[in-house]
């Protein structure tokens, strides 16, 4: 792995542990075994360095829910893959941990990626929605982009109260719920 690729790498870890305040460039350089200068010769500071891993970070989230949105399935069957796709629940979404940094949320520059992720998550959601309604899987009366939004919103939320209780069950819970409400008649949510 190249010096540059090792200091995304560090940082994009140190932006999910600490926020973007508490990700130093002193603490970049050791994470990712880089001399002083390094940083400086690849990037032109902390701000540039923090753009490119909340770009790798979610560009990695886009690609893992792509690959389950777009496997193989019927709508509910892509929404439930999504759902229940493996996750480091207790450790939080490293996009979601993102809108809760003052420091990212304040600026547009690194914000943006996380927006545009989020965006794209939904309107990717509200599709397959759209797809359930025409084949008859979902009712007409449901709402692609608000089905979407209660999707995020349950995976993100779900993230919380896990971390706040120490344990995957309530992310399971919020999960099981949600499928529930859009099982279609006759198909068991687990």
């Amino acid at each position: 792995m190249s010096t540059s690729e090792r200091l995304i790498e560090s940082t994009r870890e140190l932006l999910w542990e600490r926020g973007y305040v508490g990700t130093s460039p002193k603490a970049i350089l050791e994470r990712a075994g880089a001399g002083q200068g390094s940083m400086y010769h690849h990037f032109k500071g902390k701000p540039d360095l923090a753009l490119a891993a909340i770009r790798r970070t979610a560009e990695e989230l886009r690609a893992a829910a792509g690959a389950v949105l777009d496997g193989p399935g019927s709508p509910y069957e892509r929404i439930e893959a999504y759902l229940r796709r493996e996750r480091d629940v207790l450790r939080g979404c490293p996009v979601g941990r993102l809108t809760m940094d003052p420091d990212v949320v304040a600026s547009d520059e690194l914000r943006a990626p996380v927006d545009q992720t989020l965006d794209w998550l939904r309107e990717r959601i509200a599709g397959i929605v759209e797809e359930g309604k025409e084949r008859g899987e979902f009712a007409p009366s449901l709402d692609g982009e608000e089905v979407a939004a209660a999707v995020v919103a349950t995976v993100q939320g779900g993230y919380v109260l896990a971390r706040a209780s120490g344990s995957p069950a309530a992310f399971d819970a919020g999960v099981r719920g949600l499928l529930s409400l859009l099982a279609p008649r006759g198909h068991d949510a687990g």
